[in-house]
Protein backbone atom coordinates (compact mmCIF):
# COMPACT_ATOMS: atom_id res chain seq x y z
CA UNK A 1 0.00 0.00 0.00
CA UNK A 2 0.81 3.23 -0.43
CA UNK A 3 0.29 6.58 1.65
CA UNK A 4 0.69 9.25 -1.54
CA UNK A 5 -0.32 12.73 0.98
CA UNK A 6 3.17 14.46 -0.25
CA UNK A 7 3.73 12.86 -3.47
CA UNK A 8 1.14 11.54 -6.46
CA UNK A 9 2.87 8.59 -7.20
CA UNK A 10 5.83 7.92 -4.61
CA UNK A 11 7.06 7.55 -1.35
CA UNK A 12 8.24 10.53 0.74
CA UNK A 13 12.18 10.03 1.17
CA UNK A 14 13.17 11.23 4.76
CA UNK A 15 16.89 10.86 3.39
CA UNK A 16 16.76 12.99 0.02
CA UNK A 17 19.42 15.78 -0.59
CA UNK A 18 18.52 19.32 0.85
CA UNK A 19 19.73 21.93 -1.09
CA UNK A 20 23.41 23.39 -1.39
CA UNK A 21 22.47 26.42 0.10
CA UNK A 22 20.22 25.18 3.30
CA UNK A 23 22.61 26.82 6.26
CA UNK A 24 22.37 30.32 3.78
CA UNK A 25 18.38 29.82 3.24
CA UNK A 26 18.14 29.24 7.04
CA UNK A 27 20.33 32.11 8.12
CA UNK A 28 18.96 34.50 6.00
CA UNK A 29 15.13 33.69 5.90
CA UNK A 30 15.53 33.10 9.64
CA UNK A 31 13.82 29.36 8.88
CA UNK A 32 15.04 27.69 12.31
CA UNK A 33 12.02 29.66 13.62
CA UNK A 34 9.49 28.46 11.32
CA UNK A 35 10.48 24.83 11.95
CA UNK A 36 10.40 25.21 15.47
CA UNK A 37 7.12 26.50 15.87
CA UNK A 38 6.07 23.73 13.57
CA UNK A 39 7.88 20.80 15.86
CA UNK A 40 6.78 22.37 19.22
CA UNK A 41 10.16 20.20 20.65
CA UNK A 42 9.97 17.11 18.56
CA UNK A 43 13.06 16.29 16.64
CA UNK A 44 11.19 14.33 14.01
CA UNK A 45 8.72 16.82 13.21
CA UNK A 46 11.35 19.41 12.99
CA UNK A 47 13.62 17.18 10.18
CA UNK A 48 10.29 16.50 8.30
CA UNK A 49 9.54 20.39 8.08
CA UNK A 50 12.89 21.10 7.20
CA UNK A 51 13.44 19.10 4.73
CA UNK A 52 10.10 19.35 2.82
CA UNK A 53 10.12 23.27 3.13
CA UNK A 54 14.04 23.57 1.71
CA UNK A 55 13.03 20.87 -1.28
CA UNK A 56 10.71 23.29 -3.21
CA UNK A 57 8.61 21.89 -5.62
CA UNK A 58 8.19 23.10 -9.44
CA UNK A 59 5.39 20.73 -10.24
CA UNK A 60 2.31 22.85 -10.33
CA UNK A 61 -0.20 19.68 -9.94
CA UNK A 62 2.41 18.67 -6.91
CA UNK A 63 2.09 21.63 -5.02
CA UNK A 64 -2.06 22.07 -5.73
CA UNK A 65 -2.25 18.40 -4.91
CA UNK A 66 -0.73 19.16 -1.40
CA UNK A 67 -2.48 22.34 -0.72
CA UNK A 68 -5.84 20.57 -0.96
CA UNK A 69 -4.94 17.41 1.63
CA UNK A 70 -3.69 20.23 4.04
CA UNK A 71 -7.00 22.08 3.57
CA UNK A 72 -8.29 18.96 4.37
CA UNK A 73 -6.12 18.44 7.38
CA UNK A 74 -7.41 22.63 8.84
CA UNK A 75 -10.81 21.10 8.34
CA UNK A 76 -10.03 18.02 10.42
CA UNK A 77 -7.40 18.53 12.34
CA UNK A 78 -8.66 16.01 15.69
CA UNK A 79 -8.85 13.11 13.17
CA UNK A 80 -5.66 14.11 11.74
CA UNK A 81 -3.84 14.26 15.37
CA UNK A 82 -5.40 11.22 15.79
CA UNK A 83 -4.19 9.48 12.81
CA UNK A 84 -1.26 10.20 13.60
CA UNK A 85 -1.14 8.37 17.02
CA UNK A 86 -1.45 5.29 15.24
CA UNK A 87 2.72 4.64 13.63
CA UNK A 88 3.76 6.14 16.60
CA UNK A 89 1.78 3.80 18.32
CA UNK A 90 3.34 0.85 16.11
CA UNK A 91 6.49 2.76 17.35
CA UNK A 92 5.73 2.65 21.05
CA UNK A 93 4.89 -1.03 21.22
CA UNK A 94 8.16 -2.26 19.14
CA UNK A 95 9.92 -0.64 21.59
CA UNK A 96 7.45 -2.50 24.84
CA UNK A 97 6.63 -5.92 23.32
CA UNK A 98 9.14 -6.52 20.95
CA UNK A 99 13.00 -6.77 21.05
CA UNK A 100 13.75 -7.93 16.70
CA UNK A 101 14.74 -10.27 15.04
CA UNK A 102 18.13 -11.30 16.80
CA UNK A 103 18.48 -14.38 15.76
CA UNK A 104 19.17 -16.42 12.74
CA UNK A 105 17.15 -19.40 13.51
CA UNK A 106 13.80 -19.84 11.64
CA UNK A 107 12.35 -20.61 14.69
CA UNK A 108 13.36 -17.40 16.61
CA UNK A 109 12.51 -15.11 12.79
CA UNK A 110 9.29 -16.75 12.98
CA UNK A 111 7.84 -16.20 16.52
CA UNK A 112 9.64 -12.61 16.41
CA UNK A 113 7.83 -11.56 13.22
CA UNK A 114 4.04 -13.19 14.69
CA UNK A 115 4.43 -11.19 17.73
CA UNK A 116 5.01 -7.83 15.37
CA UNK A 117 1.89 -9.06 12.38
CA UNK A 118 -0.30 -9.47 15.82
CA UNK A 119 0.94 -5.66 16.91
CA UNK A 120 0.33 -4.51 13.30
CA UNK A 121 -3.07 -6.26 12.90
CA UNK A 122 -4.80 -3.99 16.09
CA UNK A 123 -2.77 -0.77 14.40
CA UNK A 124 -4.55 -1.66 11.02
CA UNK A 125 -7.69 -2.77 12.26
CA UNK A 126 -7.68 0.94 13.97
CA UNK A 127 -6.92 2.38 10.44
CA UNK A 128 -9.58 0.66 8.92
CA UNK A 129 -12.15 1.95 11.27
CA UNK A 130 -10.85 5.50 11.00
CA UNK A 131 -11.22 5.41 7.16
CA UNK A 132 -15.08 3.96 8.07
CA UNK A 133 -16.09 6.47 10.27
CA UNK A 134 -14.26 9.84 8.79
CA UNK A 135 -13.65 9.57 5.02
CA UNK A 136 -16.67 11.37 3.98
CA UNK A 137 -15.28 14.34 5.81
CA UNK A 138 -12.08 14.84 3.52
CA UNK A 139 -12.30 16.04 -0.17
CA UNK A 140 -8.85 16.18 -1.50
CA UNK A 141 -8.17 13.42 -3.88
CA UNK A 142 -4.72 13.31 -1.93
CA UNK A 143 -7.31 12.25 1.15
CA UNK A 144 -9.89 10.28 -0.68
CA UNK A 145 -7.25 8.07 -2.19
CA UNK A 146 -5.38 6.95 0.90
CA UNK A 147 -9.40 6.18 2.70
CA UNK A 148 -10.13 3.90 -0.46
CA UNK A 149 -6.51 2.34 -0.75
CA UNK A 150 -7.61 1.69 3.34
CA UNK A 151 -10.69 0.04 2.32
CA UNK A 152 -9.91 -2.14 -0.24
CA UNK A 153 -6.86 -3.41 1.26
CA UNK A 154 -7.78 -3.80 4.48
CA UNK A 155 -11.37 -5.13 4.75
CA UNK A 156 -12.66 -8.28 6.17
CA UNK A 157 -11.21 -11.17 4.24
CA UNK A 158 -7.38 -9.35 4.72
CA UNK A 159 -8.28 -9.71 8.61
CA UNK A 160 -9.77 -13.24 8.82
CA UNK A 161 -7.13 -14.48 6.76
CA UNK A 162 -4.19 -12.87 8.24
CA UNK A 163 -5.90 -14.18 11.54
CA UNK A 164 -6.01 -17.68 10.33
CA UNK A 165 -2.70 -17.80 9.50
CA UNK A 166 -1.38 -16.34 12.59
CA UNK A 167 -3.34 -18.95 14.44
CA UNK A 168 -2.00 -21.67 12.54
CA UNK A 169 1.48 -20.92 12.53
CA UNK A 170 1.64 -20.76 16.50
CA UNK A 171 1.40 -24.58 15.69
CA UNK A 172 -0.93 -24.99 18.68
CA UNK A 173 -0.94 -29.05 17.85
CA UNK A 174 1.90 -29.00 16.63
CA UNK A 175 3.80 -29.30 13.42
CA UNK A 176 3.24 -31.28 10.19
CA UNK A 177 6.05 -31.60 7.83
CA UNK A 178 6.38 -33.54 4.80
CA UNK A 179 9.94 -34.87 3.82
CA UNK A 180 11.58 -37.12 1.10
CA UNK A 181 14.26 -39.48 0.77
CA UNK A 182 17.71 -38.56 -0.89
CA UNK A 183 20.43 -39.84 -1.54
CA UNK A 184 21.91 -42.14 1.33
CA UNK A 185 18.30 -42.02 2.57
CA UNK A 186 19.12 -38.66 3.95
CA UNK A 187 16.23 -36.13 4.53
CA UNK A 188 15.71 -33.64 1.85
CA UNK A 189 12.60 -31.29 0.60
CA UNK A 190 11.47 -30.78 4.20
CA UNK A 191 7.89 -28.68 3.88
CA UNK A 192 5.30 -27.58 6.06
CA UNK A 193 2.34 -28.38 5.53
CA UNK A 194 -1.25 -27.48 6.78
CA UNK A 195 -3.38 -29.76 9.26
CA UNK A 196 -5.85 -31.28 7.96
CA UNK A 197 -9.14 -29.69 8.51
CA UNK A 198 -11.13 -31.18 11.41
CA UNK A 199 -14.16 -32.89 10.31
CA UNK A 200 -16.74 -33.24 13.75
CA UNK A 201 -16.58 -32.82 17.08
CA UNK A 202 -13.36 -33.57 19.03
CA UNK A 203 -15.33 -36.66 20.40
CA UNK A 204 -15.64 -37.80 16.74
CA UNK A 205 -11.77 -37.08 16.07
CA UNK A 206 -10.51 -39.23 19.12
CA UNK A 207 -12.66 -42.69 17.43
CA UNK A 208 -12.35 -42.13 13.69
CA UNK A 209 -10.64 -44.84 12.03
CA UNK A 210 -7.06 -43.85 10.83
CA UNK A 211 -4.60 -45.34 8.58
CA UNK A 212 -1.31 -47.22 10.00
CA UNK A 213 1.41 -45.23 10.68
CA UNK A 214 4.45 -44.93 12.58
CA UNK A 215 5.45 -42.86 15.13
CA UNK A 216 8.43 -42.76 17.94
CA UNK A 217 8.45 -40.79 21.23
CA UNK A 218 11.69 -38.70 22.36
CA UNK A 219 12.97 -39.27 26.20
CA UNK A 220 12.83 -36.35 28.10
CA UNK A 221 16.35 -36.70 28.51
CA UNK A 222 17.21 -36.59 24.63
CA UNK A 223 18.90 -33.38 23.85
CA UNK A 224 20.61 -34.65 20.97
CA UNK A 225 17.54 -36.23 19.58
CA UNK A 226 15.71 -32.81 20.12
CA UNK A 227 17.99 -30.95 18.58
CA UNK A 228 17.47 -33.23 15.77
CA UNK A 229 13.75 -32.60 15.73
CA UNK A 230 14.14 -28.75 16.18
CA UNK A 231 16.40 -28.44 13.27
CA UNK A 232 14.28 -30.59 10.80
CA UNK A 233 11.75 -28.10 12.39
CA UNK A 234 13.16 -25.24 11.41
CA UNK A 235 14.53 -26.41 7.89
CA UNK A 236 10.66 -26.94 7.13
CA UNK A 237 9.62 -23.23 8.89
CA UNK A 238 12.56 -21.56 7.16
CA UNK A 239 10.85 -20.38 4.30
CA UNK A 240 7.16 -19.18 5.84
CA UNK A 241 9.27 -17.76 8.69
CA UNK A 242 10.99 -15.20 6.42
CA UNK A 243 7.56 -14.68 4.56
CA UNK A 244 6.09 -13.50 7.59
CA UNK A 245 9.30 -11.81 8.69
CA UNK A 246 8.98 -9.63 5.51
CA UNK A 247 5.53 -9.10 5.53
CA UNK A 248 6.17 -7.64 9.04
CA UNK A 249 8.52 -5.48 7.71
CA UNK A 250 6.21 -4.60 4.76
CA UNK A 251 3.79 -3.12 7.36
CA UNK A 252 6.15 -1.44 9.55
CA UNK A 253 7.79 0.42 6.36
CA UNK A 254 3.90 1.67 5.67
CA UNK A 255 3.25 3.12 8.93
CA UNK A 256 6.97 4.36 9.02
CA UNK A 257 5.73 6.50 5.36
CA UNK A 258 2.70 7.16 7.21
CA UNK A 259 4.18 9.21 9.87
CA UNK A 260 6.78 10.90 7.77
CA UNK A 261 4.13 12.12 5.45
CA UNK A 262 1.87 13.07 8.25
CA UNK A 263 4.38 14.59 10.13
CA UNK A 264 4.55 17.48 7.72
CA UNK A 265 1.07 18.12 8.30
CA UNK A 266 0.83 18.04 11.83
CA UNK A 267 3.78 20.82 11.72
CA UNK A 268 1.43 22.80 9.62
CA UNK A 269 -1.31 22.20 11.73
CA UNK A 270 1.06 23.50 14.82
CA UNK A 271 2.47 26.56 12.94
CA UNK A 272 -1.14 27.58 11.66
CA UNK A 273 -2.51 27.57 15.19
CA UNK A 274 -0.01 29.93 16.84
CA UNK A 275 0.05 32.22 14.00
CA UNK A 276 -4.11 32.61 13.85
CA UNK A 277 -3.03 32.72 17.96
CA UNK A 278 -1.56 36.06 17.30
CA UNK A 279 -4.36 37.25 14.75
CA UNK A 280 -2.54 37.30 11.91
CA UNK A 281 -3.66 36.39 8.26
CA UNK A 282 -2.93 33.10 6.64
CA UNK A 283 -3.48 32.04 3.06
CA UNK A 284 -3.14 29.61 0.49
CA UNK A 285 -0.92 31.22 -2.53
CA UNK A 286 -1.80 31.14 -6.04
CA UNK A 287 1.24 29.40 -8.09
CA UNK A 288 1.46 29.80 -11.59
CA UNK A 289 4.16 28.22 -13.73
CA UNK A 290 8.06 28.74 -14.09
CA UNK A 291 8.37 31.71 -17.05
CA UNK A 292 5.26 33.84 -16.05
CA UNK A 293 6.07 37.14 -14.07
CA UNK A 294 3.71 37.51 -11.36
CA UNK A 295 4.15 38.47 -8.08
CA UNK A 296 1.62 40.62 -6.55
CA UNK A 297 1.18 39.93 -2.50
CA UNK A 298 -1.35 41.56 0.02
CA UNK A 299 -0.52 42.10 3.20
CA UNK A 300 2.33 39.55 3.15
CA UNK A 301 4.41 40.18 6.47
CA UNK A 302 7.55 38.21 8.08
CA UNK A 303 6.50 35.28 9.66
CA UNK A 304 9.61 34.50 11.87
CA UNK A 305 9.65 38.28 13.23
CA UNK A 306 5.84 37.56 14.39
CA UNK A 307 6.30 34.32 16.19
CA UNK A 308 9.75 35.95 17.51
CA UNK A 309 7.57 39.03 18.49
CA UNK A 310 4.35 37.07 19.27
CA UNK A 311 2.54 40.17 18.28
CA UNK A 312 0.90 41.92 15.01
CA UNK A 313 4.00 42.79 12.79
CA UNK A 314 3.74 45.38 9.75
CA UNK A 315 2.59 43.84 6.23
CA UNK A 316 3.38 45.01 2.80
CA UNK A 317 1.28 45.63 -0.19
CA UNK A 318 3.71 44.87 -3.76
CA UNK A 319 2.41 44.71 -7.39
CA UNK A 320 5.16 43.38 -9.05
CA UNK A 321 3.64 41.23 -11.75
CA UNK A 322 5.66 41.52 -15.41
CA UNK A 323 8.56 42.47 -13.04
CA UNK A 324 12.23 41.04 -13.29
CA UNK A 325 13.92 43.26 -10.79
CA UNK A 326 12.83 44.68 -7.96
CA UNK A 327 15.07 47.18 -6.13
CA UNK A 328 14.48 48.24 -2.73
CA UNK A 329 15.96 51.46 -0.99
CA UNK A 330 15.22 53.94 1.89
CA UNK A 331 16.26 54.56 5.46
CA UNK A 332 17.62 52.51 7.51
CA UNK A 333 15.86 50.42 9.99
CA UNK A 334 12.39 50.98 7.28
CA UNK A 335 11.84 47.21 6.95
CA UNK A 336 13.25 46.62 4.25
CA UNK A 337 15.23 43.75 4.92
CA UNK A 338 11.97 42.19 6.69
CA UNK A 339 10.55 43.01 3.48
CA UNK A 340 13.04 40.89 1.87
CA UNK A 341 12.82 38.00 4.00
CA UNK A 342 9.14 37.75 3.85
CA UNK A 343 9.59 37.22 0.13
CA UNK A 344 11.75 34.53 0.48
CA UNK A 345 9.52 32.94 3.43
CA UNK A 346 6.46 32.58 1.13
CA UNK A 347 8.02 31.61 -1.84
CA UNK A 348 9.77 28.53 -0.20
CA UNK A 349 6.43 28.07 2.28
CA UNK A 350 4.12 27.87 -1.33
CA UNK A 351 6.07 25.80 -3.58
CA UNK A 352 6.19 23.09 -0.70
CA UNK A 353 2.40 23.00 -0.68
CA UNK A 354 1.53 24.84 2.47
CA UNK A 355 -0.03 28.79 3.53
CA UNK A 356 1.68 31.39 3.26
CA UNK A 357 1.72 34.68 6.03
CA UNK A 358 -0.55 36.96 4.08
CA UNK A 359 -3.86 37.94 3.44
CA UNK A 360 -3.12 37.18 -0.31
CA UNK A 361 -0.07 36.17 -2.17
CA UNK A 362 0.36 34.90 -6.03
CA UNK A 363 3.38 34.45 -7.57
CA UNK A 364 5.48 32.57 -10.48
CA UNK A 365 7.56 29.48 -9.41
CA UNK A 366 10.96 29.29 -9.55
CA UNK A 367 14.02 27.00 -10.09
CA UNK A 368 15.39 27.32 -7.06
CA UNK A 369 15.74 30.36 -4.26
CA UNK A 370 19.21 31.60 -3.35
CA UNK A 371 19.89 34.43 -0.60
CA UNK A 372 22.99 36.74 -1.00
CA UNK A 373 22.63 38.67 2.16
CA UNK A 374 25.73 40.80 3.98
CA UNK A 375 27.62 39.16 6.84
CA UNK A 376 28.93 40.18 10.11
CA UNK A 377 32.95 40.72 9.97
CA UNK A 378 34.93 37.44 11.04
CA UNK A 379 38.05 37.87 12.71
CA UNK A 380 38.67 34.51 11.31
CA UNK A 381 38.49 35.33 7.55
CA UNK A 382 42.03 34.67 5.59
CA UNK A 383 40.86 37.29 3.08
CA UNK A 384 38.96 40.48 2.62
CA UNK A 385 34.90 41.36 3.14
CA UNK A 386 34.46 41.57 -0.60
CA UNK A 387 36.36 38.53 -1.38
CA UNK A 388 34.27 36.89 1.35
CA UNK A 389 31.33 38.25 -0.89
CA UNK A 390 32.18 37.32 -4.05
CA UNK A 391 33.55 34.02 -3.10
CA UNK A 392 29.60 33.41 -2.12
CA UNK A 393 28.75 35.02 -4.72
CA UNK A 394 30.70 32.73 -7.30
CA UNK A 395 29.13 29.79 -5.74
CA UNK A 396 25.80 30.79 -6.66
CA UNK A 397 26.72 31.90 -9.73
CA UNK A 398 27.27 27.41 -10.38
CA UNK A 399 24.35 26.35 -8.79
CA UNK A 400 21.26 28.60 -9.85
CA UNK A 401 19.33 28.25 -13.21
CA UNK A 402 16.95 30.16 -15.25
CA UNK A 403 13.89 31.01 -13.32
CA UNK A 404 15.46 31.17 -10.18
CA UNK A 405 14.94 33.98 -7.11
CA UNK A 406 17.56 35.63 -6.04
CA UNK A 407 17.30 37.91 -3.24
CA UNK A 408 20.23 40.50 -2.31
CA UNK A 409 20.42 42.29 0.97
CA UNK A 410 23.47 45.51 1.27
CA UNK A 411 25.36 43.00 -0.97
CA UNK A 412 28.92 44.52 -1.93
CA UNK A 413 28.80 47.07 0.19
CA UNK A 414 32.24 46.48 1.31
CA UNK A 415 33.65 48.57 -1.02
CA UNK A 416 33.75 52.02 -1.99
CA UNK A 417 29.82 53.24 -3.68
CA UNK A 418 31.14 53.42 -7.29
CA UNK A 419 33.14 50.12 -7.36
CA UNK A 420 30.33 48.47 -5.08
CA UNK A 421 27.69 50.02 -7.21
CA UNK A 422 29.56 48.51 -10.63
CA UNK A 423 30.13 44.97 -9.17
CA UNK A 424 25.98 44.64 -8.45
CA UNK A 425 25.19 46.19 -11.43
CA UNK A 426 27.24 43.82 -13.92
CA UNK A 427 26.03 41.03 -11.33
CA UNK A 428 22.66 41.69 -11.37
CA UNK A 429 22.09 42.41 -15.21
CA UNK A 430 24.06 39.16 -15.75
CA UNK A 431 20.91 37.58 -14.07
CA UNK A 432 18.73 38.79 -15.65
CA UNK A 433 19.95 37.92 -19.34
CA UNK A 434 19.46 34.51 -17.77
CA UNK A 435 15.48 35.20 -16.64
CA UNK A 436 16.46 35.03 -12.94
CA UNK A 437 13.79 37.40 -10.77
CA UNK A 438 16.23 39.71 -8.72
CA UNK A 439 15.28 41.47 -5.16
CA UNK A 440 17.50 43.73 -4.67
CA UNK A 441 17.66 46.00 -0.90
CA UNK A 442 20.80 48.84 -1.21
CA UNK A 443 21.79 51.61 0.11
CA UNK A 444 24.02 52.06 -2.97
CA UNK A 445 22.12 54.75 -4.52
CA UNK A 446 24.21 55.11 -7.80
CA UNK A 447 22.86 51.41 -8.46
CA UNK A 448 19.85 51.87 -7.75
CA UNK A 449 19.35 55.45 -9.58
CA UNK A 450 21.22 53.69 -12.62
CA UNK A 451 18.42 51.17 -13.11
CA UNK A 452 15.64 53.78 -12.64
CA UNK A 453 17.00 55.90 -15.05
CA UNK A 454 17.39 53.51 -17.67
CA UNK A 455 13.59 53.08 -17.33
CA UNK A 456 12.96 49.66 -17.66
CA UNK A 457 8.91 48.30 -17.93
CA UNK A 458 10.69 45.28 -16.41
CA UNK A 459 11.62 47.07 -13.09
CA UNK A 460 10.24 47.57 -9.83
CA UNK A 461 11.41 50.19 -7.41
CA UNK A 462 10.28 50.58 -3.53
CA UNK A 463 10.93 52.76 -0.39
CA UNK A 464 11.06 52.51 3.06
CA UNK A 465 8.26 54.78 3.98
CA UNK A 466 9.30 58.00 6.55
CA UNK A 467 7.98 59.97 8.24
CA UNK A 468 9.02 63.70 7.87
CA UNK A 469 10.44 63.75 11.73
CA UNK A 470 11.45 60.54 11.11
CA UNK A 471 9.13 57.90 12.27
CA UNK A 472 9.43 54.75 10.69
CA UNK A 473 6.03 53.16 9.60
CA UNK A 474 7.87 49.56 8.38
CA UNK A 475 5.74 50.25 4.92
CA UNK A 476 7.16 50.15 1.22
CA UNK A 477 5.61 51.94 -1.65
CA UNK A 478 6.75 52.74 -5.16
CA UNK A 479 8.86 55.18 -5.31
CA UNK A 480 12.22 56.59 -6.97
CA UNK A 481 15.35 56.07 -5.19
CA UNK A 482 16.41 58.84 -3.06
CA UNK A 483 20.10 60.50 -2.52
CA UNK A 484 19.96 60.40 1.11
CA UNK A 485 20.10 57.77 3.40
CA UNK A 486 19.03 59.61 6.16
CA UNK A 487 21.73 58.96 8.66
CA UNK A 488 20.68 62.25 10.63
CA UNK A 489 17.75 60.38 11.71
CA UNK A 490 20.48 57.76 13.77
CA UNK A 491 22.25 60.47 14.64
CA UNK A 492 19.39 62.12 16.51
CA UNK A 493 18.29 58.46 17.92
CA UNK A 494 21.69 58.14 19.43
CA UNK A 495 22.81 61.68 20.44
CA UNK A 496 19.50 63.64 21.33
CA UNK A 497 17.56 60.83 22.52
CA UNK A 498 20.29 59.49 24.39
CA UNK A 499 23.12 62.29 25.37
CA UNK A 500 26.47 61.22 25.73
CA UNK A 501 28.83 63.42 28.13
CA UNK A 502 31.41 64.75 26.43
CA UNK A 503 35.04 62.17 27.08
CA UNK A 504 37.81 64.19 29.42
Amino acid sequence: MKVNLLYLDRDFDPQQPLPWNESDLIQDLELNVLFNSMAQGDKFLFDVARRVILTSETDLELIRYRQQVLQDCLNNPEIIRELYQIPLQAIENKRKRWLGIFTHYPAGVLSSGLEMMAMFVELLLRLRRMADEHSSRFTSPGFRNFFAIIQRELNDEFFGVVEDHIKALRFREGVLISAELGRGNEGIHYTLRKPNPRNGSWLEEIFRARPPEYSFSLHPRDEQGARALGEIKDRAINQVANAVAQSAEHIDHYLAMLRGELAFYIGCLNLFEQVRELGHPLTFPEPYPLGERRHTVRGLYDISLALTMKKKVVGNDVNGDGKDLVIITGANQGGKSTFLRSIGQAQVMMQCGMFVAADHFAANLCSGVFTHYKRQEDSSMKSGKLDEELGRMSAIADHIRPEGLMLFNESFAATNEREGSEIARQITQALLDRQIKVFFVTHQFTLADGFYQKGLENALFLRAERKSGGGRTYKLFEGQPLQTSFGEDVYRAVFEDHPQPLSK
